[in-house]
């Protein structure tokens, strides 16, 4: 990876957790506002994907609640207040080996926010995407249509990649 691309990917996963820290520290991702300097949670790398069908490459992160969840492999079901966030790029091919799958053009930052009364019509998820800073929830039919791909995981609190450690 270039230096321009590492320097790009480490700002766009600080604005990542700056702005789903906000989400923690006021406990309503509709109203998340810029953290003050310095506070902000860690998260922590899940898992990573690759989607034959878009072709594209994740990262899943989780904040603290989620982190915990899953160390202590209590994610059946997720707690209230987990958030899995899924940063997705596009899937290239290194220059000097092209066996070699890696991220490429950034292609979205995603999440799901875990309030089982809120959101108990789609399986207690809500649906979410990054514009700029601000976590930005999805309406009613885009959240049914996100949790629609979802319905396969019934049994695993409708996550995918979380599964794949068990």
């Amino acid at each position: 990876m270039k230096k321009s691309q590492k320097l790009k990917l480490g700002l766009f996963l600080s604005v990542v957790c700056l702005s789903a820290s906000a989400v923690a520290e006021t406990n309503t991702a509709e109203k998340a506002a810029k953290p003050a300097h310095g506070e902000y949670i860690d998260w922590r790398l899940l898992s990573v994907s690759h989607r034959q069908d878009s072709k594209t490459l994740r990262a899943i992160l989780g904040n603290e609640t989620a982190i915990n969840a899953a160390r202590s492999e209590k994610t059946k079901p997720w707690p209230d207040g987990s958030i899995l966030a899924k940063v997705v790029w596009k899937e290239s091919t290194h220059p000097n080996w092209p066996q070699a799958i890696i991220p490429g053009e950034f292609a979205a930052a995603e999440a799901m926010i875990k309030d089982s009364k809120k959101y108990a019509a789609t399986g207690g998820w809500g649906f979410a995407h990054w514009v700029g800073e601000k976590l930005v929830m999805h309406e009613e039919a885009k959240a049914k249509e996100c949790f629609a791909c979802h319905v396969p995981m019934k049994d695993n609190d409708y996550v995918y990649t979380f599964n794949a450690l068990k």
